[in-house]
């Protein structure tokens, strides 16, 4: 049995090598193919355009960086600025939304919705102030203000003072302030009789 587990691991052994493949790739084969093709004047040539075109293409940022300075410059003079342009584009981009389509038929709806929106709420209002004025009239509410005034004068008159008609708001104030000045009239007594007393 031992030689079966040494055979086995003599032929896993096999499976795991990383042998890596030497396949040629087709860069290496392609520069290969174009080294043997350009000869050593043509290599020369193309390094010397080649450093001209970086040569050139350093030149034109510089140019375009000047360029744009220059720009900047002339738009701080006429006043232009980034947030001036910002405010510009802003306004640009809504004028154009807003006359969209899509746009218009949104703002019709809404506006549609807002007038009955502000019809209903001046329904309630007045279906509100109706019922008010309606509870004001009926005979519980009488009944309930005639109980008060005969109560404040009941109280008016055992107070000292003299029964007189009135409204109910009259009735209301004169029992508030005659409420006060009997309160007024108890005499205090002071902590320190409290704790004698005591």
């Amino acid at each position: 049995m031992s030689s079966f587990v040494v055979c086995s691991v003599q032929d896993t052994r096999g499976l795991l090598e990383t042998d890596s493949l030497h396949e040629p790739d087709e860069e290496t084969i392609s520069q290969f193919d174009l080294n043997s093709m350009i000869s050593e004047e043509e290599r020369e040539e193309l390094k010397i355009e080649l450093v001209k075109l970086e040569d050139e293409i350093t030149t034109l940022r510089q140019v375009l960086t000047a360029k744009e300075k220059h720009l900047v410059e002339i738009k701080q003079k006429l006043g232009m600025n980034l947030m001036n342009e910002l405010k510009q584009n802003f306004s640009k981009g809504w004028h154009e939304m807003q006359t969209t389509t899509a746009y218009k038929k949104t703002h019709e709806t809404l506006s549609h919705a807002g007038q009955k929106a502000t019809a209903a709420f001046s329904n309630v209002g007045t279906a509100i102030s109706k019922k008010f004025g309606d509870m004001r009239n009926s005979p519980t509410f009488k009944s309930f203000e005639e109980r008060v005034e005969t109560t404040v004068t009941s109280l008016k008159t055992k107070v000292g003072g003299v029964p007189s008609g009135g409204n109910f708001e009259e009735v209301l104030s004169s029992t508030a302030h005659a409420s006060a000045q009997s309160a007024a009239a108890i005499p205090r007594v002071s902590e320190k009789e409290g704790e004698l007393r005591c």
